[in-house]
């Protein structure tokens, strides 16, 4: 008997979490690469429908411009007067970027003019203005429905 307790005293039990954290990490990054991350412009926006509305797989920086005539990028609000030297920088980082302009559909026609205007003299090769599809909404005019101008 004497003998049997010094071995269960001696010896102990260890757990070996090393699988465990593989798993983890395994699933971590399963579940990185599988999501779709929706970059957003930080804004209310009620998107205009179109007829032509295409979903892109493309990778863009998103510009927000609300009923008001705000304009965010990527949830920071900037004057309209910033947005080209903004621009500027986004192409020197990225030559190939997109730009999708989301306009409300109540905001000021100047300053949907002026947000194009700014990323086009920017240098900005590819600029395309977000537009919800007509079969997500009710058509083209307000939620009672109307007709294409």
């Amino acid at each position: 008997m004497r003998i049997l307790r010094r071995i269960q005293r001696d010896e102990s039990v260890d757990i070996n979490v090393a699988p465990m954290v593989d798993m983890i990490f395994i699933l971590l990054i399963f579940f990185l690469a599988t999501a779709s991350f929706v970059r957003e412009s930080g804004l209310d926006v009620r998107r205009p429908a179109a007829a032509s509305a295409e979903t892109s797989a493309d990778e863009a920086l998103i510009i927000g411009v609300s009923a008001s005539g705000a304009v965010a990028i990527e949830g920071e609000r900037l004057d309209i007067r910033a947005l080209r030297p903004r621009m500027e920088r986004f192409v020197a980082e990225r030559p190939a970027g997109a730009v999708v302009v989301v306009a409300d559909r109540d905001c000021p026609t100047g300053v949907t003019v002026r947000v194009l205007d700014a990323c086009r003299l920017a240098g900005v090769r590819s600029v395309s203005l977000g537009a919800r599809s007509v079969e997500d909404g009710a058509g083209y005019g307000p939620a009672t429905g109307g007709t294409a101008p």
